[in-house]
């Protein structure tokens, strides 16, 4: 789909519904905008969400790796020398 969009004074550009569903862009959704050689590329960025992690949940994984660690201990003793 070929169409002609307006950038208004504040630099804002409107995506006609159609090509939106045709691209399958929601709302919200971001685009990365980018100069090429041919004009202007928007393309859709890749976006993951961020887990901030509490202190509780540090405290999991502490509690985690000291088992890992213990259990890899014990299977370097049980090793045949």
């Amino acid at each position: 789909m070929r169409t002609t969009l307006t950038v208004s004074e504040r630099g804002t550009i409107t995506l006609p519904a159609k090509l939106r569903r045709q691209l399958g862009i929601k709302p919200d959704d971001q685009l990365i905008a980018e100069a090429t050689p041919e004009g202007l590329l928007l393309r859709p960025a890749v976006t993951l969400p961020v887990e901030i992690y509490s202190d509780g949940r540090i405290a999991e994984f502490d509690a985690a790796e000291a088992e890992l660690a213990d259990v890899l201990r014990r299977k370097r003793l049980r090793r045949p020398t």
